[in-house]
């Protein structure tokens, strides 16, 4: 997409091949979201770390902060699938939740 900027305003978008493509280069230009994949801790699943992903992209800006807060979070197994971990993560409207389940380990005797 070739895109004509001006004080930061999107003046003309070409070679997109939906409308869905002038959204896109104006929320980059605005307010650039991403979606967020990291992994939290799991005390007594059969695993060390869970996966988790945002329910909806954040705000580019936010990602560290929200990592930084996740690497505080420790779950106990067994945990089940898109399981919440952080509601409404820093009022973004985006959750934190699972993205797969972690039993808990099995026990050896």
């Amino acid at each position: 997409i070739d895109a004509t900027i001006e004080d930061g305003r999107l003046l003309q978008a070409c070679g997109h091949d939906c409308e869905r493509g002038i959204a896109y280069v104006h929320e980059e230009l605005t307010c650039p979201k991403r979606m967020l994949t990291t992994t939290v801790q799991v005390i007594g699943g059969s695993l060390p770390l869970v996966p988790v992903r945002s329910s909806e992209a954040l705000p580019k800006e936010l990602l560290l902060q929200v990592a930084a807060r996740l690497r505080e979070v420790v779950l106990e197994a067994p945990v089940s699938e898109h399981e919440m971990v952080i509601e409404d993560v820093f009022g973004t409207g985006a959750d934190i939740i699972t993205s797969r389940e972690m039993p808990c380990a099995r026990e050896t005797g």
